[in-house]
């Protein structure tokens, strides 16, 4: 698929975009309760931008292992106020939600151009939602719920089984009408997997696009997976292994990365990018 139908956008999928993560939140793994008012978030929201981000993906509920419980009411207080600012910057705005009120309300204020939804549409009403709007999704594969999707996640293949599921929810969401040209998958990197499982997955991004369809959307981006591989345990501090994951996903054919630290991510991929072009 050479683009992304994506609310108000098509966007090219000749090179890897980077999506950068802003988390209107007090709870995130990695930067919690930074931009958590409207104005720090549109400024964080610009900042990525100038720094080369192709979309902004906002989130109002921490989704890391173990996060408390937010309620609809509160996810909507963090998210509503900003979505109009937002909407105004020049690019799309993904919106990472998983319930389906949260996307209603949004998509009725408008300026929303992507549903990040780590449960797939699998929420009652989501696809019947989702196949009236005007707008692109990513459909996340995981294993259990937030608070339980780290103890002991386990499969025969995880390669088989995760690109099988998304091939099931992408057949779903034509089904229900949401074209394929609006669509990506996402394996859900660190959503009920364990360290082999988030390597095998990231290894095989081809097969995954191939069994799913549809173009993949990667992130990885300061994960605790890459702690286990440095060493390092303060999220902040896994700009490194963060930039290697990203420019290894894209080099595997991802088609967007989720990224915290758009500046050396952009910065990295624009060097692979100058040699695949010398080369």
């Amino acid at each position: 698929m050479s683009e992304l139908l994506c609310g108000r956008f098509r966007l090219p999928l000749t090179r890897p975009l980077v999506m950068g993560i802003l988390n209107v939140t007090p709870d995130s793994f990695s930067d919690g309760g930074r931009f958590d008012r409207v104005d720090a978030a549109l400024e964080r929201a610009r900042q990525m931008i100038a720094e080369g981000a192709d979309l902004i993906d906002v989130g109002g509920e921490s989704t890391r292992p173990n996060a408390p419980f937010v309620s609809p009411e509160e996810e909507l207080a963090r998210v509503l106020p900003v979505l109009p600012g937002l909407a105004g910057l020049g690019v799309p705005v993904s919106l990472d939600t998983r319930r389906t009120v949260v996307m209603r309300e949004a998509l009725a204020i408008g300026g929303v151009d992507l549903i990040n939804d780590v449960s797939a549409l699998e929420d009652d009403g989501a696809l019947e939602l989702l196949a009236s709007a005007n707008v692109a999704v990513c459909l996340m594969h995981k294993q259990g719920n937030p608070d339980t999707m780290q103890h002991d996640p386990c499969y025969a293949d995880v390669v088989a089984e995760v690109g099988g599921y998304l091939a099931r929810r992408v057949a779903l969401c034509e089904a229900a009408g949401i074209a394929r040209a609006r669509l990506l998958g996402d394996p859900g990197l660190g959503f009920g997997k364990t360290l082999a499982h988030n390597l095998a997955l990231l290894k095989h991004v081809p097969a995954l696009e191939q069994a799913a369809g549809v173009p993949m959307l990667i992130g990885l981006s300061r994960k605790s997976m890459l702690g286990a591989i440095t060493g390092e345990a303060v999220p902040a501090e896994r700009l490194g292994a963060s930039v290697a994951g990203a420019l290894l996903a894209a080099q595997r054919g991802a088609a967007i990365v989720r990224v915290h630290d758009v500046k050396a991510t952009r910065q990295a991929l624009d060097v692979w990018r100058a040699l695949e072009a010398a080369e």
